[in-house]
This record gives structure tokens, sequence and C-alpha cells, in this order.
């Protein structure tokens, strides 16, 4: 998880006190783990006020899947329309959905999907997503944040020691896709990133990355680091940011909320393994099935994260989608059926909203490559928890899936249905940017009723 190596700068003094400082440097922009505290406190988004930890955590599959292969299917379309798979029937009489989905057929009383999705836009990008905004938006100095960033400035961390939103997606070639952070709120709000750059200060001294596998040696190193610490604390003025600094180094909760080896083998297992080549590509590109990451998803939720955002493979198949599709979509769906019942097993299913989509759909015709093409016309999404009414179907499209038939969803009503289960008014809570202006966190849109 954590890069590490052993190189050591001494002071002086013996103790390696900017060492100390670059363990939590977080690398946003240059800043050490103190500054972006002093940063955040001056933004206003400094800890207290949570009155309950409700949080989020967003699956973003980028390149847009194949909603007419998932949730939407068309038996009855023409063959160049309806592709290899057949519907199989959920848990919920009624509702049906990709045969490649069984475990999340088997437990559909726990998901909403939303099936008439629109506001994309054909671009191969995570913003909206993220932000809930349009590209073409006049965006204030800075850009938009993404929700997360909002929810840090808005309620701050629900844990000092504890980042209140995490990125846990793998760094993706292709840049645009990659998650969003904290646009005019600054670095103090932005994501953290545990295999991204903003761990590349994040070191341990004396210990080798062949040696981070070794848990042993690594609580050993943590305690040893901890002991100094202590003393230093006793023989150095620090102020009040670096002691916030070495609070949040010194704590095992993040590091613990990490460590899936702390998890009984049977739940392990039952998120399933991490396929780096599931497509035959993506170790390099970022573009991994990496099904440890839900677990740890809901790990960090547990230890006071608020939002949690994690890409899943690829989905852009302009060709052999059908092939791409078996490799992929059983992943995801032993992946985020896991999460939603590890997450109604541990009380947290009210608490906890799970939403799962990517920029847009897939072309209803399927090309000469035996693919599909881009489609922001309509696409799906798949929601679960926040105290939502699921085990339901919300829309519909015509009998192609070109375009919605029946009660078409728009993107930022999905954000301001996920902002109400934060317990957030849309329609009243605002952040001034760079100028003083307070900005909406959408555009007022309302939450999905049939949800809330």
């Amino acid at each position: 998880m954590l890069r590490v190596d052993g190189n050591v700068v001494r002071l002086c003094d013996g103790i390696p006190r900017r060492s100390f400082l670059q363990i939590g440097g977080l690398a946003m922009g240059g800043l050490s783990l103190p500054q972006l505290l002093r940063a955040e406190q001056a933004a206003g988004g400094g800890g207290g006020g949570a009155v309950r930890h409700k949080s989020v955590i967003m699956i973003f599959l980028a390149g847009g899947p194949p909603h007419q292969d998932m949730f939407d299917l068309k038996p009855q379309a023409p063959a160049e329309v309806r592709g290899e798979f057949q519907p199989i029937s959920t848990s919920v009489p009624g509702i049906q959905i990709s045969e490649l989905m069984p475990r999340v057929a088997a437990d559909m009383e726990r998901f909403a999907v939303i099936r008439s999705l629109v506001g994309a836009e054909s671009r191969h990008d995570s913003f909206e997503c993220c932000t809930g905004r349009h590209f073409s938006s006049s965006q204030p100095q800075g850009g938009w944040p993404a929700m997360g960033s909002l929810l840090s400035r808005l309620g701050g961390p629900v844990d000092p020691s504890v980042p209140t939103y995490v990125d846990l997606s793998h760094r993706m070639a292709h840049d645009p896709w990659n998650i969003k952070g904290a646009g005019f709120l600054g670095a103090a709000h932005a994501p953290f990133r545990p295999d991204g750059e903003s761990m590349q200060s994040m070191k341990l001294q004396a210990i080798s990355a062949a040696r981070f596998g070794d848990r042993a040696t690594l609580l050993t190193e943590l305690d040893r680091f901890r002991r100094t610490t202590d003393e230093q604390r006793q023989r150095l003025q620090l102020d009040s940011f670096t002691q916030q600094a070495l609070d949040v180094l010194t704590s095992s909760r993040l590091v613990e909320a990490l460590d899936l080896e702390q998890e009984p083998a049977e739940i392990r297992a039952r998120y399933g393994h991490d396929d780096d080549k599931v497509l035959g590509y993506g170790l390099e590109m970022g573009y991994q099935a990496t099904m440890s990451r839900f677990l740890q998803a809901r790990r960090l939720i547990e230890a006071g994260v608020r939002c949690v955002t994690c890409s899943f493979a690829h989905f852009d198949w302009h060709g052999d989608n059908f092939g791409s599709c078996r490799k992929v979509i059983p992943l995801l769906d032993q992946g985020v059926a896991a999460l939603v019942a590890d997450l109604h097993e541990r009380g947290l299913a009210d608490d906890v909203s799970v939403v799962v989509w990517g920029e847009f759909g897939r072309t209803p015709k399927i090309n000469k490559d035996a693919g599909r093409d881009h489609w922001p016309q309509v696409h799906a999404a798949l929601l679960a928890g926040g105290g939502m009414r699921t085990g339901q179907v919300i829309g519909a499209t015509n009998r192609l899936a070109e375009e919605a038939s029946e009660r078409p969803v728009h993107m930022q009503e999905v954000f301001a249905t996920l902002y109400h289960n934060l317990g957030i008014d849309v329609a009243t809570a605002t952040i001034p940017d760079h100028n003083g202006r307070p900005q909406y966190l959408l555009d007022q849109q309302r939450p999905i009723s049939e949800l809330v």
C-alpha cells in the first residue's frame, strides 16, 4: 500500500525532524501535512460540527459501461442491438438484470437501478461523476470541487487522524479518467490517495519496499516511530499544526483501515481476488480489477472517512464488447454485492450510500468489431444504502435502449440524493469561492423522490 524506503536525513539534534514532516507530506502542491492542516483551518474546514458520520462510496466505471448488457437488457430487440446476454430474474419480482450479475440479482432488494440516466456528455472524463457539474458550466476560479472535497469543507474530519476524502483508484493512463480533487477549495480538501502521488513522501525510516510485506516488521517500526516522536514532542516546541500532523502519523487508525490482513479470511474471500490483467492489459495503465478495494472502502468508512472513491477496470469497449463483459462484469458483480452485503451485516446500510456508474452509456447498435461506441443520450446507475428505498427500478428506455422513455433522471438528481442522504440540503447549502461568492453545491436539482 504505502511507498516506503530507508533514506533518512538526520539533523544536528539526531532526530530527523523534517523527515517526520515528510512522512505526512502528501505531495499536494508541495505542501507538508502541517501546512495542509493549517490551510484547512484557514479554509474553514477544520473538524468540529459532524453530528453523525454519514458517508458515500462511489465506484467509477471508467470508459462508459454498456447499460444494455448490465441493467437494461432488451431481449426482444434485433440481434444487432440485444447482444449475447440474457436477462435473469432477481429477488424482487418483476425486476431483471444481466445473467452476468447473479449476486446483485440475488440481493436486488438492497439495490436500486436507474435505467433512464441523462445529462451525460460524450467525453471520457470522471468530471461529471465526481462533481455533478456539466463541462460547459461556468466554473469559478480554480474549478468545481469533487463531492469528497465538498464534504471535507462542510463537515471536516470525523477523526483527526483519518482523511475525510480518500481515493483508492489506480492512477489511470488516460488522465481525465482520474478522480477529481478539490477545485477552488484548494489542497486542504484534496483526496488522500494511498497508491498515488500523495504518498510519494510518506516514508517510514529503515523499512525498504521488500520488507514492507512483513507486517511484524512494519508494526515494530511504527511502534519505534511513535516512541521516538513522543520523545521529540517533549524536547521540541511544536506548533499545533505540526502536533496534529504527528498525531495523524502516529495513529494506527488509517494504517489499520488499509490493512486487509485484519479481516477474517472468509470476509476477504467473499470479495474475491484481485485481477491485475483482467482484460489482458492494464497493469501499467491503471485499469485493474482490484477487488480488495471494495473491502478497503468499507474499512475506511468505518475508520471515519466521509467519501471513498474507486475506479474499477476499464469499460471503453469499442471492440470485443461481449468478451470483455464476460471478464469484467462478474467481478464487479461480486465486489459490489459483497460490499453492500457487508454494509447491511455491519449495521451501516442507512449511513453509507453507494453509487456505481460511468461517464456515459454505449451505443444500442453493435459495431463491426463486436463493440459498442459512446452513447451519452442515456445510461444507467446502481445505488444502494443511504437509507434509500431500494428494491426498485427507476425509469425506462425505449425498445432499443436509445433514450429515456419514462422518468428521465438527471445525473445531478443522483448527486442531490446523495447529499440528502448525508443530511445536506442542496437548496440552501453554499460554499464561498476564491472571491467570496457563495456557490451552491449543484444547480438546484431535487433528490430523487422515489428513493428518499
